[in-house]
């Protein structure tokens, strides 16, 4: 028996990077062969934005209602891969800080799987964050490369 049979319940991290996909992949594989359950997470980082954006509420509404739009698909994705269980977090704050202290634990996941690209742009990219996730996470984290 490997290790990896341990895995019960696995938490992903996404956004728009090609190394969050090559991560998504290797979560429903995961997934699948441990019939876990996947975690689909994505973070709204808000200081990316500025005073009057923060100001307008609605600005915020509709940046979150479009994650959870961006999750959904992942979602969608995952079941037609064949992983029966399936859940998402959505939260906001620092990518790393927020998926080590609040994710990880509301979730109970057993395993996190990140990608390690870094990027610049209008949304960071959790992959700056690799190296913060790895070394502060309580569980198990594999960095997709």
């Amino acid at each position: 028996m490997s290790e990896h049979e341990d895995f019960k319940r696995i938490l992903v991290g996404v956004d728009d990077s090609a190394d969050a996909q090559l991560a998504f992949r290797y979560a429903i594989r995961q997934a699948r062969q441990n019939d876990a359950t996947l975690i689909i997470t994505s973070i709204l980082e808000n200081e990316e934005m500025n005073v009057y954006q923060a100001l307008t509420k609605d600005y915020i509404h509709g940046e979150r209602d479009e994650l959870v739009e961006h999750i959904n698909e992942y979602r969608k994705l995952a079941l037609e891969a064949g992983v029966t269980k399936v859940d998402m977090m959505v939260d906001e704050g620092d990518a790393g800080e927020t998926i080590v202290k609040n994710v990880i634990p509301a979730s109970k996941a057993d395993l996190l799987v990140i990608g390690s690209i870094s990027k610049k742009g209008i949304r960071k990219y959790f992959g700056s964050q690799a190296s913060y996730m790895a070394k502060y996470s309580p569980i198990s984290v594999m960095i997709v490369r």
